[in-house]
């Protein structure tokens, strides 16, 4: 619709939000889709998961390349004043995109494996997590006025994160889903995803609260998780038998919309709500699938590229300068640390060599997740950019070695339905 001259302009964000802006924020989503389709097809040929793709996509568009190859292009693609647009519409992407993750997260399975899954599981976030602590000091002098709590816990959590999602995707590319190998490692990755999320949220708290003490936001977090799990999980399973299967959609997007509200409202992230709405959300509904995936192709395909997008134009490779030596220790840390923890904790319990080394090299996979952890970290003062870069590279490099380095230590003529020899 036209701009009325004698009309007031609407703003979002500070934003003008008329034809002209608009216009460009269509053609920026037109061109994001794009990029992120082919770059995802490429990443399918390589054998790798599709958020690989979407994640170079969004370096591709942003200034490491498109900016630095065609900077006035970029300019005009992408003004510094359009950004919080598209950020807005990220947002609502991600908070779908948690809703779903916390939804496909079968906490009863997590039980079940507890024994075959519990030592691995933990070492290798316990591992990881102490790494992290080490190496916050000297990550410290490239964000000097991060309050050092804070950014130590960001740092060990950045360094603990495996995506459940990403996992899931390679198990089934891998033919993987249906083995004792592929359970283990989804319940691990499954523990691994409520832990850091419940640590995100309280670093993300101790963040925005003016107070030095840690102790009260640890309290209210462990207050609204009893909350959910004891008062409003068993009423959601009273509601949604007197649900028509028309409403179930309403009644999650609500819900969703609710809970994400009440959590940024409390200190804590909206997206911590979103993935505790998924969790607590009723499993026996037969429904429950059906309007899950009307859910996930708006979340997956267009409002998810604009997260990778978004990260992409807040990364700058170049930026690293000196820092390349830095760069590559978190890198082998991270690597180390992860498949070194859950290598421990799976011979211990009894696995195999292979199998111990494919458990690690599983659970190494960080994609989506870990950028969404370095959004937050970057959007709330924690990370400077040239350390999100740094923690960004991470991300996608232990995410590509993951299934070379699973083909590599499990190769097919290996691959049993149990772990044990």
């Amino acid at each position: 619709m036209l701009h009325n001259p004698g009309q007031p302009r609407r703003y979002v964000h500070g934003v003008t939000f008329n034809r002209v802006t608009l216009a460009l924020l269509l053609l920026q989503i037109a061109i994001i889709l794009a990029v992120c389709r082919l770059l995802h097809q490429i990443a399918g040929y390589l054998g790798q998961p599709s958020v690989i793709g979407e994640i170079v996509a969004g370096l591709l568009l942003g200034p490491s390349f498109f900016g630095w190859i065609a900077p006035i292009s970029y300019a005009r693609l992408f003004p510094s004043a359009s950004l919080p647009v598209l950020n807005e519409l990220s947002q609502i992407g991600l908070v779908l995109f948690m809703f779903l993750v916390g939804l496909h997260l079968d906490l009863s399975e997590v039980y079940a494996l507890r024994r075959a899954a519990g030592l691995a599981g933990l070492l290798s976030i316990v591992v990881p997590f102490g790494l992290g602590l080490a190496l916050a000091r000297p990550l410290h002098v490239l964000a000097p006025s991060a309050p050092m709590l804070p950014f130590t816990l960001l740092i060990a959590v950045s360094m603990s994160i495996t995506a459940f999602p990403v996992l899931a995707r390679i198990l089934t590319d891998q033919n993987l889903t249906a083995t004792t190998l592929g359970n283990v490692a989804i319940a691990c990755a499954a523990f691994n995803d409520a832990l850091a999320w419940s640590f995100l949220a309280w670093i993300v708290a101790i963040s925005r609260s003016a107070e030095a003490s840690a102790f009260r936001p640890f309290v209210i977090l462990t207050i609204y998780l009893a909350v959910m799990f004891a008062l409003v999980r068993p009423a959601l399973r009273w509601l949604t038998t007197r649900f028509k299967s028309s409403d179930e959609l309403w009644a999650m997007l609500i819900f969703v919309c609710l809970s994400s509200w009440l959590t940024e409202l409390a200190g804590f992230h909206a997206l911590f709500g979103a993935f505790l709405a998924g969790v607590v959300w009723p499993r026996g509904n037969a429904s429950r699938d059906t309007v899950a995936a009307r859910v996930e192709p708006l979340a997956m395909t267009m409002l998810l590229p604009l997260f990778f997008s978004y990260t992409g134009l807040r990364t700058n490779i170049g930026a690293l300068g000196t820092n390349l030596g830095l760069t590559a220790l978190v890198i082998s840390l991270a690597i180390a640390g992860k498949v070194g923890g859950a290598f421990m904790g799976a011979k211990i319990s009894g696995f195999d060599t292979r199998n111990s080394l494919a458990l690690g090299c599983l659970l190494n996979t960080r994609g989506l997740v870990e950028l969404i952890v370095l959004n937050v970290g970057l959007d709330l003062g924690i990370l400077s950019p040239p350390l999100f870069s740094m923690m960004v590279i991470m991300a996608l490099v232990t995410t590509v070695v993951t299934t070379p380095a699973l083909k590599a230590v499990l190769p097919e003529r290996h691959r049993r339905p149990t772990l044990h020899p």
